[in-house]
């Protein structure tokens, strides 16, 4: 499969998702910077994390206006694959290619600390590889993570199996104490309903490498790569 990673100005997990594909994914990886037109043929385009623009106005509210935004788009409605990481998700919550939004974290401040998670949805292609007993171990950082969305929009993501992850304890217990910045029913992540979108707030790409002695990430990059 061939990737292509998007660094907008403040971008600061563009190089590691480009490592962790390319490196030890062993997956063909180009780069794309938000002023490009050409997404080269890419199978995937990420979106990663970081704080594009600042995070001025809201997060993700000026990279949905990047120039190279429209091709992501239009790559995304005739069924391309595109991931958006924390940053990421937040601009494919503005942009409309995901619904509802990210608020600031429920206790105003920056987290940054291993969660976990469980798998949700059966049927979309970052989960269908993972075992839903299993709480996996990821990163978050970020300080605009809580997912909030209407009720209707929530019962439509139920209904359509959109959920992706939702935040746990190491035992796959959901509650409040096990979410972290007070997302509605602890959800971390969704899909659009033609499931080729992935939005998640927790960083796979930051427990994918064994140097860090945590691959939990990886299982989530292996997920798509067998289901894509």
């Amino acid at each position: 499969m061939k990737f292509g990673v998007v660094t907008f100005p403040g971008s600061n997990c563009d190089q590691d998702m480009v490592y962790i594909l390319k490196e030890v994914l062993n997956q063909e990886v180009v780069s794309l910077w938000h002023k490009d037109r050409d997404l080269q043929g890419v199978d995937m385009v990420v979106l990663p994390g970081g704080f594009s623009f600042g995070d001025y106005l809201r997060s993700g509210a000026i990279a949905k206006f990047s120039p190279i935004m429209n091709d992501v788009i239009a790559h995304a409605q005739k069924g391309g694959y595109v991931l958006g990481i924390c940053n990421g998700f937040q601009i494919l919550t503005e942009t409309g290619l995901l619904d509802g939004a990210l608020l600031h974290n429920n206790n105003q401040k920056f987290i940054c600390k291993n969660v976990f998670l469980n798998p949700v949805s059966k049927s979309a292609a970052i989960t269908q590889g993972l075992d839903q007993d299993k709480a996996y171990s990821v990163p978050i950082a970020h300080g605009e993570g809580r997912y909030y969305a209407a009720e209707d929009t929530i019962t439509k993501l139920e209904e359509n199996d959109q959920v992706l992850f939702k935040y746990c304890d190491a035992n796959g217990e959901q509650g409040d104490a096990y979410n972290p910045n007070g997302s509605i029913l602890n959800i971390a992540g969704i899909t659009n309903k033609d499931k080729n979108v992935f939005g998640m707030m927790p960083h796979p790409e930051r427990s994918s490498d064994p140097v860090l002695q945590n691959r939990d990430g990886a299982s989530l990059f292996d997920s798509l790569l067998k289901h894509c």
